[in-house]
C-alpha cells in the first residue's frame, strides 16, 4: 500500500509529531470524593467503575509488537493476535470486568481485543457501523453490538454514556489519517493484519455516573462544534496534535478548563503492559501545553493499572 507516508509517519512518530513531544514522567492525582474510579490499561484503555458497574474504553491487552517506534514504524502487514491466557488471568482473577465496551476507532490498537473480551464477558458494545462489521468479523457477538453514529445521550443503572462525533490523529506532512475509510465486512472477510483493521469513523466518549463524569478522545483530534457546553470533571487527552491548529488550548477552552486533563495515548504499545515507557517524552509538552492554557487543571499521569477518583 503507497501511502506516501512512512510507516512511522502514519502513526505521528515523524518529525512533525515529535515537534511537540518532550518527556516527564508520572504524576499522583490529588483524591477526589467522587464514586467514580478510573483505572488505565495502557495506550487508550481505560476502565470506569462506577460503584459495582465497569465500562472500557479502547482496552487493549495484547499489545502485540509493530514496530511502531522503530526507526522504520509499523509494518502494515503485522498479523493480529489476541493473547487470550493474558485476558483470561485478568478476567478470572476478577481484576477485570465489563458492562459496557467502548470503542472510539477501528484500529488495531484500540480493537483488536474487544471481540473476545465482549465474548468472556457478555458486554454491550458500542462503536460505528465499521467499528461492528470489523468486530463481527472477528467473532464479537452480534447481538451484543450496538451502533452509534455521534449524538446518542444513554442512561443505564447508575451511569449515563453520551456520544460524540468525533475525528482521528491527522499526522504527516500532508496530516493523512492512517488506515483510513470504512469497510462493511462478513464474517469471511476476517480481518488478519493490523492494516486490515480501518479507522471506520471516530467517535468521543462521556461517562457519567457516581458524582463525576470524564469525556474521552481515542485521537488527538475533535469536533470543537460537537463540544459545546460539555463540561467533564475530566478529559482523557491523547499526546499528538502537531496538525491540529491549538490542539490543546481550544479544546480546554472549549471544555471550560476541566478540574483534571489525564494523560493517554502516550505509551509505547510494542511493549507488554506494566512497562509504561514515553518512547518520544511526549508528556512533558502535553503537560505544559495543559498548564498554559488551564492553569487550574491538574495534569494526571498513570502507570499501566494504575488508578484514582475524580
Amino acid at each position: 500500500m503507497d501511502t506516501g507516508l512512512s510507516r512511522r509517519g502514519l502513526f505521528g512518530a515523524g518529525a512533525a509529531a515529535a515537534a511537540i513531544l518532550a518527556g516527564a514522567g508520572p504524576a499522583a492525582a490529588s483524591p477526589g470524593t467522587s464514586r467514580m474510579t478510573l483505572r488505565w490499561w495502557g495506550n487508550n484503555g481505560w476502565e470506569v467503575r462506577v460503584e459495582d458497574k465497569t465500562i472500557l474504553i479502547d482496552p487493549w491487552l495484547t499489545r502485540f509488537k509493530t514496530g511502531t517506534y522503530t526507526p522504520a514504524g509499523a509494518d502494515p502487514q503485522t498479523p493480529l493476535s489476541v493473547n487470550r491466557e493474558l485476558i483470561d488471568g485478568y478476567l478470572d482473577r476478577g481484576e477485570l470486568r465489563a458492562d459496557h465496551i467502548l470503542v472510539t476507532h477501528g484500529h488495531y490498537d484500540h480493537l483488536s481485543d474487544v471481540p473476545y473480551l465482549a465474548k468472556r464477558t457478555g458486554a454491550t458494545v458500542f462503536g460505528t457501523e465499521t467499528h461492528l462489521s470489523l468486530m463481527a468479523a472477528l467473532g464479537a457477538p452480534e447481538d451484543q453490538l450496538a451502533v452509534a453514529s455521534g449524538g446518542e445521550d444513554l442512561t443505564f443503572d447508575g451511569y449515563s454514556i453520551r456520544i460524540f462525533r468525533s475525528l482521528h490523529s491527522a499526522t504527516g506532512p500532508r496530516a493523512r489519517v492512517p488506515f483510513p475509510g470504512s469497510r462493511p465486512l462478513s464474517r469471511r472477510d476476517r480481518p488478519r493484519v493490523i492494516e486490515d483493521l480501518v479507522e471506520g469513523g471516530t467517535l468521543a466518549y462521556q461517562v457519567t455516573g457516581g458524582g463525576a463524569s470524564v469525556l474521552n478522545f481515542g485521537g488527538s483530534n475533535y469536533i470543537e462544534s460537537e463540544l459545546a457546553g460539555v463540561r467533564p470533571d475530566v478529559v482523557c487527552l491523547p499526546v499528538g496534535g502537531a496538525k491540529v491548529t491549538q490542539y490543546v488550548p481550544r479544546l480546554l477552552r472549549t471544555l471550560g478548563n476541566p478540574r483534571y486533563v489525564a494523560a493517554t495515548h502516550w505509551d509505547d504499545f510494542d511493549l507488554p503492559l506494566g512497562q509504561a515507557h514515553d518512547p518520544n517524552g511526549g508528556l512533558g509538552t502535553l503537560r505544559e501545553a495543559v498548564t498554559a492554557a488551564s492553569p487550574a487543571s491538574e495534569f494526571v499521569v498513570l502507570d499501566h493499572l494504575g488508578t484514582f477518583v475524580p
